[in-house]
């Protein structure tokens, strides 16, 4: 886990970027950005922003001095000067511009910043960041006058949360860097251009991550093979889900081989999950993991993604939490389906 600690804004240059399948254009500027009279908002915004649990690191096939903003980054913190940083936004905002070609890309504002003196578990290291605001706020001005007050609906960006952003430590370079990322809008996969097409990232494969990738493998696993209408019922397949929740819960270390006996019980489930498990590791471009420190953090967000309800017409929602045994599915002579449910005490 990495404890990080954030400095103040040095400095910052903002850019304006367009749709390039609308020929938009870019507006970019030799100048920095005087940001004085909202220093304290802006840098509350950034550190407000980032979480540091899911952290990645730049990509590219073949050689990671291929990935544009790898370079101009690394460009950034080998010349400190003022000027070069100035050109090298450019840069950035260039190659956004070039990947902002998907027609559900708004058009909007490209900073670039600089943080000196940063923490990254006891190390003091330099950070560039980068954001871009597509979305737009209005308020409405309250101006005083000498009679009283006039009303005036102003524009402007949000300072409750970034759209998209990034933070590039100067940390593990021939690596890729260490790299936090912000996304919240665009998440469809035809939309994916801030993390995958403009900036080429990676997770790191810390805990966090490991913990993640193999609750959703098992996740995916369990909703994909097993048909809720098949002899398994819909109450095999959240027993499935519950052990897996519960073993994450459960346990500081995760071991494979005890997750699948655990979990999955009898040997062709378990040879069923390993194929899937290696497939869609080859899919998504995984690395394979068979024991790692289990991620709390990680656990308690993908736990809500994991329902433990059965579901029967509009009538009755049914939530299990464990004790398949106490549950028996049947049919009765006239055809109807039912749910027979076995408990020791009523509380």
């Amino acid at each position: 886990m990495n404890k990080i600690e954030l400095a103040p804004i040095c400095h910052l240059i903002m850019h304006g970027i367009g749709n390039k399948s609308n020929g938009d254009g870019v507006k970019l500027y030799s100048e920095l950005t005087n940001y004085e009279k909202v220093k304290e908002t802006l840098n509350n915004l950034i550190m407000s922003s980032f979480k540091f649990d899911d952290l990645y690191k730049f990509y590219f096939p073949h050689t990671l001095e291929l990935n544009p903003i790898y370079t101009y980054v690394s460009n950034i913190f080998a010349n400190k000067e003022i000027d070069n940083f100035i050109n090298q936004s450019k840069n950035i905002g260039c190659f956004l511009y070039d990947k902002s070609n998907h027609p559900q890309i708004k058009p909007g504002e490209l900073g670039v910043f600089y943080l000196a003196d940063c923490t990254v578990d006891d190390e003091v290291v330099d950070c560039i960041g980068i954001f871009k605001s597509e979305n737009k706020q209005r308020i409405l001005k309250v101006e005083d006058r000498q009679n009283g007050y006039d009303l005036a609906d102003i524009e402007g960006l949000s300072i409750q949360k970034l759209d998209k952003g990034c933070l590039i430590f100067n940390l593990h370079s021939e690596q890729g860097y260490l790299v936090a990322v912000v996304d919240n809008t665009n998440k469809h996969a035809d939309a994916k251009y801030w993390t995958e097409d403009f900036l080429s990232i990676r997770p790191v494969n810390n805990e966090y991550h490991q913990t993640t990738q193999i609750m959703e493998t098992a996740k995916q696993f369990i909703a994909q093979t097993m048909d809720a209408d098949d002899e398994e019922s819909k109450s095999e397949k959240i027993g499935l889900l519950n052990r897996s929740v519960d073993y994450f819960k459960n346990n500081e270390q995760f071991d494979l081989q005890e997750f699948e006996q655990r979990v999955f019980a009898n040997d062709d489930l378990i040879q069923q999950y390993q194929d899937f498990s290696q497939n869609y590791a080859q899919e998504n471009q995984l690395e394979p993991v068979k024991s790692f420190a289990i991620s709390p953090k990680a656990v308690k967000k993908q736990e809500k993604y994991f329902k433990s309800v059965v579901k029967l017409d509009k009538n009755f929602h049914i939530y299990i939490h464990g004790g398949k045994d106490m549950i028996e599915k049947g049919r009765d002579e006239d055809g109807r389906k039912f749910y027979k449910i076995y408990y020791q005490q009523e509380k």
